[in-house]
């Protein structure tokens, strides 16, 4: 009988004791694993795209992309004993649009989650404008595939980003570089889209309307600076208010100038398919080629202009990956998880962004970095996150959009545009690729 009391009383102290261990370890920060039992197992990896709203077509492609390294990272065990954890945020404000506001609350809510150790976006440079001061200080990774703007990383009047345009102190407040991106830049953007018009379609004569954004109003400013080098003239420059439902006078300043091409700098959530429709929709401009950058390069925009009538030619900052043997795994996988209706311009850069985020995660715990022990544990993850910012420093990257290395400004050296027109092929109006061109 004593024998018997002795082993009940031994399991319930056994019992006692799992369960002791059990809630020690808590939920989501298990100290098992290959980081010597200092911190969690869970690493969360962040996005800020809007992709809800008017800019669904934009910024959902580049969150698919991203989630979509995230799922093969913990399916190949990328970091054995570590898993991460996808955490996507919406930038779209009360507008139905992509928001500076929003997008600052969703940087500043990720980085009082210490175990979010980088966020991949925003897809907007004016959203940037409002994240990087806050990620900066923080300090925190933010790599875009997409923001475009020079004056985000750059100084000089050569390039536009001088006086008001010389932003990089307030964006970097520590003088230290914790932001990155593998877009090329609009002083590229806007400059060989200009010289694909001017030289190879024979335009001269351009008229200019921007939508008075950070990177609508900056491409616009390359692309006439571009324009006048090669010899063209600029017969009209004019400002439109974002959203503007009326185009009416500035059509009629257009009509009144007679330029062979109409240059638009801006998105298409911010007039950009509005000034295009109602430009087709007047028999005075009907016939006038119309060109933007990276902002009106969707399939969203391009169904509802249509291919009929004149010409209408984007660019996008990146190679097109979809003509590259290399990226054919890629493609079919996404196309297989998201459909092939859901495949955007920048898929393939939120996948690569992602990509070499984990990168730098399993370069900075390759070198002894320790994740934090949980999500309030401020110091631990301050810690961590720069060991990331050291380790995406010395990104040597070769993937779905090409070869990438960051400069010290946290620019890629990978700088290729590409050129697209909208067509309808097989039943289907989409933008089709023309021609690739690296930037000088």
């Amino acid at each position: 009988m004593q024998r018997r009391w002795s082993r009940i009383c031994a399991l319930a102290l056994g019992t006692v004791l799992l369960l002791s261990i059990l809630a020690a370890c808590g939920p989501g920060t298990s100290t098992t694993g290959n980081n010597g039992g200092a911190g969690s197992t869970t690493i969360k990896v962040a996005t800020d795209f809007p992709v809800s709203g008017q800019d669904t077509a934009n910024g959902k492609p580049a969150q698919n992309g991203a989630e979509l390294a995230v799922k093969e990272a913990n399916d190949q065990n990328f970091i054995p004993g570590y898993k991460f954890q996808f955490v996507p945020k919406d930038d779209v404000g009360a507008q139905g649009v992509y928001d500076p506001d929003t997008g600052k609350k969703n940087v500043t809510e990720l980085i009082g989650d210490a175990l979010v150790a980088g966020i991949v976006g925003p897809f907007n440079s004016s959203v940037a404008q409002a994240e990087m001061p806050v990620a900066n200080q923080a300090p925190i990774v933010l790599i875009s595939p997409s923001n475009t703007n020079q004056c985000l990383t750059r100084e000089g009047a050569d390039i536009g980003c001088s006086g008001a345009q010389d932003k990089v102190p307030t964006l970097r407040p520590t003088g230290k570089t914790t932001y990155f991106r593998i877009a090329t830049t609009d002083d590229h953007q806007g400059s060989v889209i200009a010289d694909f018009l001017y030289q190879k379609k024979n335009y001269k004569k351009a008229y200019v309307v921007d939508d008075t954004t950070v990177y609508g109003a900056g491409l616009a400013d390359i692309f006439v600076k571009e324009w006048k080098n090669l010899g063209g003239t600029i017969v009209g420059n004019r400002e439109s208010k974002q959203k503007s439902n009326d185009y009416g006078g500035t059509l009629a300043n257009i009509k009144a100038a007679h330029p062979d091409v109409v240059f638009f700098g801006g998105t298409d959530s911010q007039g950009g398919t509005q000034f295009r429709q109602q430009l087709q929709n007047d028999a005075g401009t009907s016939s006038l080629p119309f060109a933007g950058g990276d902002g009106i390069q969707n399939t969203s925009f391009a169904k509802t202009i249509g291919a009929k009538g004149a010409p209408t030619y984007a660019t996008v900052a990146k190679v097109n990956e979809t003509i590259l043997p290399a990226a054919k795994t890629f493609i079919d996988s996404y196309n297989k998880t998201y459909g092939e209706d859901q495949y955007g311009a920048y898929s393939a850069g939120g996948y690569d962004c992602m990509k070499i985020v984990l990168a730098a995660i399993k370069r900075a715990i390759g070198d002894g970095a320790k994740t934090p022990k949980d999500s309030n544990d401020a110091d631990g993850g301050k810690t961590f996150r720069q060991a990331v910012i050291d380790a995406m420093m010395k990104t040597d990257y070769s993937g779905v959009t090409g070869h990438h290395t960051f400069d010290s400004n946290g620019d890629t050296s990978n700088k290729v545009i590409s050129i697209y027109q909208i067509v309808e092929a097989n039943g289907k109006t989409d933008y089709q690729f023309v021609d690739q061109i690296s930037a000088k």
